[in-house]
This record gives C-alpha cells, sequence and structure tokens, in this order.
C-alpha cells in the first residue's frame, strides 16, 4: 500500500566478548548496512523493528557455581538481564532518533531462532536483516546459526549480514 513505511526487523544480541557490554559485532554490522543500503536518505520511508531474544541461562549463573543460590540471587539476575537488554536496545534507538528514523524495540526470552521466526509470523515485517558472524561449516556444525535457520524458516525475505573480516575477533564463535 503506497504512503506505508517499509518495516524491517532486525535481530540484535549482545557483544559475547567479556568486558564488552556493547552490541555484537554482527548486530551492528547489520544495522549500519540496513541504513547504509535500504533506507539511505529516506528515513520517513522505513520502520525499523528491533528484536532482542535473551537466551535463559539454566542456571542464570555463568560461569559460578549456583549451588547457594537464593530466591533474591534470581530476581537480581533477572534484573541485570532485563537491565543489559534494555541498553543494547537504548544503543539501536537512540541511533535511530538521531536521524529521524521511526522504530520499535523489544525483548523476548527463549531460543532466538523460535523466538526470532515466531515474531515474524506475530509482526509481519517487510523483511527480516540479522548479522551473521561467517562461521565455516566445522564451527556451525557445533554452534548453529540463527541467521542459517531464520533464511530456512522465517516467513518473510530474510538478508544476513557478515561481518567483515577486519572486525572479526581472534576466535570466530565470538561476536
Amino acid at each position: 500500500m503506497e504512503g506505508e513505511a517499509t518495516r524491517i526487523m532486525v535481530g540484535v544480541n549482545e557483544s559475547s566478548l567479556k568486558g564488552y557490554p556493547h552490541p555484537s559485532i554482527s548486530s551492528r554490522t547489520a544495522f549500519e548496512w540496513t541504513l547504509a543500503k535500504i533506507v539511505r536518505s529516506n528515513a520517513p520511508g522505513f520502520k525499523l523493528l528491533f528484536l532482542h531474544v535473551q537466551v535463559p541461562d539454566e542456571d542464570a549463573f555463568d560461569d559460578m557455581d549456583s549451588i547457594y543460590a537464593s530466591p533474591d540471587d534470581f530476581k537480581r539476575i533477572n534484573h541485570r538481564d532485563k537491565i543489559r537488554g534494555l541498553h543494547l536496545l537504548e544503543y539501536f534507538v537512540n541511533r535511530c532518533h538521531q536521524i529521524g528514523l521511526n522504530c520499535e524495540a523489544w525483548i523476548k526470552r527463549g531460543d532466538p531462532k523460535e523466538v526470532i521466526c515466531s515474531e515474524v509470523k506475530r509482526v509481519h515485517p517487510d523483511m527480516l536483516v540479522l548479522g551473521c558472524r561467517g562461521l565455516g561449516p566445522f564451527q556451525r556444525v557445533f554452534v548453529g546459526t540463527v541467521s542459517e535457520f531464520c533464511a530456512k524458516h522465517a516467513d518473510c525475505p530474510v538478508i544476513t549480514i557478515k561481518r567483515k573480516a577486519n572486525e572479526a575477533p581472534q576466535d570466530p564463535v565470538d561476536d
């Protein structure tokens, strides 16, 4: 329909690098690519939909022993995760507002590939843009890729953007 903004869902996640509480390299690259190659100077013609999926940790203690955890510990961890997710989305929302680009952002919990495909069905974006780490076939077997799954199962066109070679950390699984 003429006059309606093109709605682009962008899946974003936090960096997996320790001490780097920012968007992942591949999320940032996918976002920047979307701005440069799709939106360009036509911000009023687009609306970006940022989805961050938080993966529930089985014990929520990353590398710590959870044997002495209390209910308050879990409340603090859930609160910390929510704050981190909001800070992540704040980065993308602020960038959009700086250039006058309409956007929405939200957080869901679960398996990222399943949640993204489910949200695509619920929200009906015109396309989905995801960053990918550019893992080789051996690494994909052990790590799996959200972008590959979504490209096969999402109910809309999917564009995957590989991070630049000069931005890849020493361990390509990191992001």
